[in-house]
């Protein structure tokens, strides 16, 4: 037992003395570090960050492969290649991974490759005391002759404990008592063994059996421990107890010899007579491992094996064999057997590749290393022994590596992929054992191509027609080039280029970089842009990359998505309703109002027609289809209703066209209330209306005082009732339908409404403009605090977004509307009351 102790130690200071040799050897590029971890450890703990401890930058761990090779199925471990975590992937089960070693150690290997890094990993896994001591038996019966001498040991099954180091049994009490005490032997790796002396001579006449409580405790705190009673039946007198031929007993087996071989034979004699002479064999304190190799015939004393012997699982066995004889107080003799496993050739070598890229380039000079392998064999010996080569005519031979067992695949001559693209290289290892076993590895290395083609549009510039109102996030169109290379080298990726850009547009464009289909991140319209340009990037995969642009012109098609809008006649509550009065005395051809409309389409699709949908009296009224101005046919007689009622319909020239419809309702009134209605109405009583009158003055002088200040173009007519006076003024204009936003302002009780943008001198405000609109509060106010800015000189043409100046709704008079005004020109520009 001492022996095989110092072999230990010996055997482990050799390995460290190998592992220094080794790191002086590899310098940087091998390193080694060390980590802990307690058995029966969480899956999925966090063992240490070998990126870390190693000063590798986690960001180049994935790039390079960073793993653990490892030839077993089911690792323990498991290395993150984000983060350079080393993570437990099984149970650790210490008893199960070091059954007899003191320090468990589980040696790991990584790899980085580009270039190729190997670094050793040693986790110990710490004993955790997870056992309780437990007997073979719960009971133990003994019979001891009342002649046994007082100093005699019986030696007792050695408690069993999993664990390891001080987590074992390390202590065995026995139940007081008069006769016995209780010794323990220390067999080294085997363990504490009890042992039983008779410390008083027995009396079977006093005691005919004794009952003793033998406890074993582990080294925790606090301990575990387990029983096992001992029942001792005090017998008449044997006193010869068997000895064996020999002190020593040992035997050499080779490994995986049949079950049933005899290892040797062991003998004891006894020499009393009859059944106290007759010697049976049996196991005295082993393992249960040594249980379940070997067997003993408890009558010629024959060692046989039961199971399998494997010299790389456990290289020799102690084996107690117990000598009794059949007294009626059976004596025992125990004696140990030490059994030396013999390596034969059983394992052939194992090539694991360790690192290995499958692809190179056709470029690559000789002595370039595609594969690290490693080759092992698990026999000892000349069985361990191996050479290997690369087979077959192949530009790729086998080196040595500086670490045992470690080998690289190189290239040895100029490769040529158009001659030949793909490889397979065989590597054969064989061990010089009788006989001796071979293993065949093949490798598939596949030749890469250059990267000397840039990629190439079939046409450069590109056009392409996109129809306004495209669906936000959609394809619009796609762009695609070829390039002459292979696999990542004709792999192409798209991108628009937006550096140094003024175009607005390109910050809505997106273009998938795999397939070069363009999405448009919001709809286009028409009317804001109309083309625009943009150049878009191909770049393959290689290294270095090529890459080539192509110009996109992308034009924009215009579609009838505007529906007509009615300015005019609009109701208080935003429809298109209004009421006109009309004297009945009036004559054919007067204008008795006019519907003006706007449609935010170009050309075609933002041509205006109006028709007359609906009329109460045909024969009345005609409406202009261009201008929409409503005049009458005839004079009105006394048979005609009073009220007329007209539905417009106003319609673009779109292929599908859009429409609105507005509706007039004329009231044909007597002449004296015409001219009543041409009044502004007050909303005070009947004895307010003198000073209506004035305020209203007072209104129509700060307007003008404000189009002489300001300049504001009045363009749209916004009112629900007109009179003689209006259609007078109404019947000169060439007003095209176009109108904007509007500012109201209030005077005394009346309130206007006034609309044009903001000009200068000789401004002109074209047709497409756009104005604001300004609401002020319902406060008494001077007509010059009301207004946008314009100047002498300034002009609006038909059609812009000017604003409109609205009167109160009351009976208007001819004063409300303006024409012509200090110098400004104003085209069917007009001031309308507001209906409060």
């Amino acid at each position: 037992m001492e022996r095989g102790g110092q072999d230990s130690s010996r055997q482990g200071k050799m390995y460290v003395t190998l592992f220094l040799a080794l790191s002086l050897i590899f310098g940087q590029t091998s390193g080694q570090i060390r980590y802990s971890i307690s058995e029966e450890i969480k899956i999925g703990t966090a063992v240490g960050n070998i990126a870390k401890d190693l000063g590798i930058d986690p960001s180049i761990l994935k790039s390079r492969g960073f793993r653990i090779v490892s030839g077993s199925a089911d690792p323990v471990f498991q290395l993150n290649q984000n983060d350079g975590i080393l993570y437990v992937n099984d149970n650790v089960d210490r008893e199960k991974i070091c059954q007899r070693t003191s320090v468990c150690l589980i040696n790991l290997k990584t790899v980085l490759e580009n270039p190729l890094e190997i670094h050793y990993v040693a986790v110990e896994v710490l004993d955790v005391n997870d056992h309780a001591p437990s007997f073979p038996e719960s009971n133990k019966r003994l019979e001891i002759s009342e002649s046994t001498l007082p100093g005699t040991k019986f030696q007792l099954h050695a408690a069993l404990d999993p664990d390891g180091g001080v987590n074992s049994v390390q202590l065995y009490k026995l139940s007081p008592n008069n006769n016995f005490r209780l010794e323990v032997k220390d067999r080294g790796k085997d363990g504490k063994i009890p042992i039983l002396q008779l410390q008083s001579p027995l009396d079977r006449e006093a005691s005919g059996s004794h009952k003793l409580m033998l406890t074993a405790l582990d080294g925790a705190k606090p301990p575990k421990t387990g029983t096992m009673e001992i029942l001792i039946d005090v017998l008449d007198v044997n006193d010869n107890a068997p000895i064996f031929t020999k002190d020593v007993y040992s035997a050499e087996i080779n490994e995986n010899s049949p079950v049933g071989t005899i290892v040797l034979r062991v003998n004891a004699t006894d020499k009393d007579d009859g059944l106290n002479g007759d010697v049976s064999y049996s196991f005295g304190s082993v393992n249960s491992k040594v249980r379940e190799l070997f067997d003993v015939d408890p009558s010629t004393g024959e060692i046989i094996v039961k199971g399998q012997l494997d010299y790389e699982v456990d290289d020799s066995y102690e084996i107690d064999i117990q000598a009794s004889d059949s007294g009626t107080v059976p004596l025992r003799t125990e004696k140990g057997v030490t059994v030396n496993i013999r390596d034969i050739n059983d394992n052939a070598p194992v090539i694991e590749v360790t690192s290995l890229s499958n692809t190179i380039s056709e470029d690559s000079r000789p002595g370039t290393t595609v594969a690290l392998i490693s080759i092992t064999d698990l026999d000892s010996g000349v069985n361990g022994k191996v050479f290997s080569f690369v087979k077959d005519d192949v530009p790729f031979t086998l080196t040595p590596s500086i670490q045992d067992n470690m080998y690289a695949v190189v290239t040895k001559s100029h490769l040529d992929r158009e001659n030949k693209s793909i490889y397979d290289v065989t590597i054969k290892a064989t061990d010089c054992g009788d006989p001796p076993l071979s293993s065949l590895k093949t490798l598939s290395i596949e030749i890469t191509d250059v990267n000397d083609n840039s990629p190439h549009f079939e046409q450069n510039p590109l056009q392409f027609y996109l129809v306004e109102n495209n669906v936000a996030g959609a394809s619009i169109f796609s762009v695609s080039a070829t390039d002459n290379d292979m696999n990542e080298n004709a792999a192409i990726s798209y991108h628009i280029v937006r550096e140094g850009s003024q175009n607005g547009v390109m910050s809505f464009l997106n273009i998938n970089s795999e397939n070069g289909q363009i999405s448009a991140l919001r709809s286009f319209d028409f009317e804001t842009v109309k083309t625009f340009q943009f150049q878009v990037v191909a770049t393959d995969s290689g290294t270095p990359s090529l890459s080539n642009n192509v110009t996109v012109n992308v034009f924009i098609l215009d579609q009838n998505d505007n529906a007509p809008v009615i300015l005019y006649p609009v109701s208080s509550n935003g429809s298109a309703e209004g009421v006109e009065e009309i004297p009945r005395n009036v004559n054919a051809g007067h204008l008795v109002t006019k519907v003006r409309a706007y449609d935010a389409d170009i050309g075609y699709n933002g041509w205006l027609l109006f028709s007359l949908q609906e009329v109460t009296e045909h024969s009345l009224f005609s409406l202009d289809r261009y201008t929409g101005q409503i005049r009458t046919l005839r004079s009105f007689t006394e048979t005609d209703e009073a009220e007329q009622k007209l539905v417009i319909l106003v319609k673009d020239n779109g292929n599908v066209s859009l429409s609105a419809t507005a509706t007039v309702i004329v009231k044909v009134v007597e002449p004296k209330e015409a001219f009543a209605a041409s009044d502004v109405k007050s909303a005070t009583n009947d004895d307010e209306e003198s000073n209506v009158t004035f305020y209203l003055m007072i209104t129509l002088a700060s307007v003008s005082a404000l189009f002489l200040i300001s300049i504001i173009v009045l363009i749209a007519m916004q009112c629900s009732k007109s009179t003689d006076y209006t259609s007078k003024y109404l019947q000169e204009t060439n007003y095209d339908g176009t109108l904007c936003h509007s500012i109201q302002y209030r005077s005394g009780e009346k309130r206007y409404m006034l609309v044009g943008p903001r000009m200068s001198i000789g401004s002109t405000i074209v047709p497409g403009s756009h104005a604001n609109t300004l609401v002020l509060p319902d406060r008494r106010r001077t007509s010059t605090e009301v207004g946008p800015r314009m100047s002498i000189g300034s002009t609006i043409v038909p059609g812009s977004h000017a604003n409109t100046l609205v009167l109160p709704d009351r009976r208007r008079t001819s004063t409300e509307y303006f024409k012509h005004f200090s110098g400004i020109t104003v085209r069917d520009a007009m001031v309308s009351p507001v209906t409060n």
